[in-house]
């Protein structure tokens, strides 16, 4: 074994796995820029750190189970005149993350909605932070499902030690007294920890005729206005305005 193999079963060996397979590279880079011995350990570090850095961002993102990947730079804000440019650059900056606010988005559907919740899930994790992506309907299936399944549990697991939890179509579908009991006991864990978005075309005081039981939706409301900003998105929706044709140069309504 040469001497280049040893040192990178060596660097495997100490967990530094990335820096192993980039070595080559990084000998190369040291010889033709004359670093010196510093130089190059520090370059070695850097690389492992952010290679270490982009991995977990990585991971994170795919636990973050986001059903499409669209960012804040891709939202249509000149579209969207209900949000102000200062509005979206605050939500951005995810102050109100470390502040425990919550954000309720309303609005029709193909306003948006879902893609600025998935785009600031986005960028919070590039900063940093635990996020997870979830529909009510999903939510619903997994809370009945948490004492019986593993996969379930995992994911009640990364659901409860989020720091930002994303629930999209809120009321999109009425439940039972039982599922809206799982849905407020989840509300009241996450509730001083953890910040949530809730996506919904219904505003909260339509909300009991969905979640049935008068009691527990004050409950839930309660925990979740406590610290909350509700942004209204409207205008005609960006699907139907930026749908595709099959027909060359016709419009789909001719």
């Amino acid at each position: 074994m040469n001497q280049l193999k040893r040192l990178q079963e060596t660097l495997k060996s100490l967990r530094l796995g990335e820096t192993a397979n980039q070595l080559p590279v990084l000998l190369e880079t040291a010889e033709k820029n004359d670093d010196t011995y510093a130089g190059f350990l520090m370059n070695v570090m850097s690389y492992e750190q952010q290679r270490r850095e982009e991995k977990k961002i990585e991971r994170h993102l795919k636990w973050a189970t986001f059903p499409y990947h669209k960012t804040l730079e891709q939202f249509r804000l000149n579209e969207q005149q209900s949000l102000s440019k200062k509005q979206f650059n605050q939500l951005k900056e995810l102050l109100w993350i470390e502040q425990l606010y919550n954000l309720i988005l309303l609005g029709p559907p193909g306003v948006g909605k879902t893609h600025l919740a998935i785009g600031l899930g986005i960028e919070a994790i590039h900063r940093g932070y635990k996020v997870i992506f979830t529909t009510m309907g999903e939510l619903i299936q997994v809370l009945k499902t948490q004492e019986i399944t593993r996969k379930s549990q995992t994911r009640m697991k990364r659901i409860r030690d989020g720091d930002l939890v994303v629930i999209d179509d809120l009321m999109f579908m009425a439940m039972n007294q039982s599922e809206a009991n799982l849905f407020f006991h989840l509300i009241n864990d996450l509730y001083n920890t953890t910040s949530i978005i809730l996506t919904s075309n219904k505003a909260p005081k339509e909300w009991g005729e969905l979640l049935g039981d008068p009691a527990i939706t004050t409950a839930i409301l309660d925990r979740i206005m406590h610290r909350v900003e509700i942004i209204h998105l409207n205008g005609d929706s960006y699907r139907m305005k930026h749908r595709s044709t099959i027909f060359s140069n016709e419009n789909v309504s001719n």
